[in-house]
């Protein structure tokens, strides 16, 4: 079953300063078990997936023509 990947802005990164950037957009998987803990996973730039507080992400949508750009590991 393939994870539906959306997106989201980092509002917070409180006790993650490394980890996290305030006002950056990540790769956000939908993993129902987190969510119900509160957590929401995220990919970061090496294409790795952590799990972080839920309030410290809203939501976004992103244009397709945007999400295909966000999709691709960095360089």
């Amino acid at each position: 079953m393939a994870k539906s990947i959306r997106y989201g802005v980092c509002v917070e990164n409180r006790g993650y300063p490394a980890a996290l950037e305030v006002r950056k957009i990540y790769r956000l998987v939908q993993d129902a078990a987190a969510e119900a803990r509160g957590l929401v996973r995220v990919i970061d730039e090496s294409g790795e997936d952590y799990l972080y507080p839920g309030r410290f992400f809203v939501p976004i949508e992103v244009p397709r023509e945007a999400a295909r750009v966000f999709s691709r590991k960095s360089a």
